[in-house]
């Protein structure tokens, strides 16, 4: 099963660097890598995973992703998190709450692999919708 992937950043080099390991970890998705400030929302719509990535808490960039998710159910519907600070982590966690996104719940911080993490979410997604 195609699965397609949304990875929103804030553009910082660290993220895009990750974002990028991400998306060619997730080779036979259909991966949109997607600054936040090119965000559109039925991008969102579309994803059936999402990953958010940002360097610092409350980057401006993320404004309109965060006005969506305010007023967005999206329940079910897996997302991880990634950065290398704790702060913009715990910043991302608060940021989804209110769309009932199925946050993983290890942020990936750095360190590690960052492919397995991110092949692990995809593979918890499509083992919750095999029947």
């Amino acid at each position: 099963m195609e699965k397609t992937v949304l990875i929103v950043t804030d553009g910082a080099e660290d993220t895009q660097k990750m974002a990028r390991a991400i998306e060619k970890a997730l080779e036979g998705c259909r991966v949109a890598l997607v600054r936040a400030e090119n965000f559109e929302g039925p991008q969102l719509l579309s994803a059936d995973v999402c990953f958010l990535g940002a360097g610092v808490p409350n980057p401006p960039s993320f404004a309109y992703l965060y006005t969506v998710l305010e007023h967005i159910n999206l329940a079910g519907r897996p997302c991880g998190i990634f950065s290398n600070s704790e702060e913009a982590a715990a910043y991302l966690r608060g940021m989804v709450r209110d769309s009932e996104l199925a946050l993983d719940p290890q942020p990936f911080l750095g360190t590690g692999d960052i492919g397995d993490w991110a092949a692990r979410i995809i593979t918890r997604s499509v083992e919750k919708n095999t029947p």
